[in-house]
């Protein structure tokens, strides 16, 4: 690998930047090949990569940067949406409405989001520890 910053080496050696580590990581790829399906089901995701070998979840707790992600996002979501409703419907805002719909982004985003957090958290994975290997 090069001294630059701004590419990860993936398992096969190759240099990969860090604006396309990320975006296939937000677009449910590989960051290092680019491979899709890498999810048996929605909630399932594979331990490697079928086509190169990345390890996808390297040791016990890698979870926690999807998990703070997908919370991150959520709560932005979430905190978005009343804002936009309070305004929206001022001088008489319907708190019923508002309180229903955080609730309902509340628990259906973090489900929708899931897999392209598993993902992208992959790629930031991939981009901090740059020389890891398949094995």
């Amino acid at each position: 690998m090069r001294g630059d910053l701004g590419a990860a080496e993936g398992p096969a050696g190759v240099a990969v930047s860090a604006p396309r580590a990320l975006w296939r990581g937000l677009t449910r790829r590989c960051p290092a090949c680019g491979q899709g399906k890498l999810f048996r089901r929605w909630f399932k995701l594979a331990e490697r990569c079928p086509r190169c070998g990345l390890i996808l979840e390297r040791e016990e707790g890698a979870f926690l940067g999807s998990l703070a992600i997908n919370y991150g996002l959520t709560g932005v979501t979430t905190i978005t949406f009343v804002i936009v409703m309070m305004v929206r419907t001022l001088p008489d805002p319907s708190i019923f409405t508002i309180t229903a719909g955080a609730i309902a982004l509340t628990l259906l985003v973090p489900l929708l989001f899931y897999p392209f957090a598993k993902t992208l958290w992959a790629a930031i994975d991939l981009l901090m520890h740059r020389r890891r290997r398949a094995s």
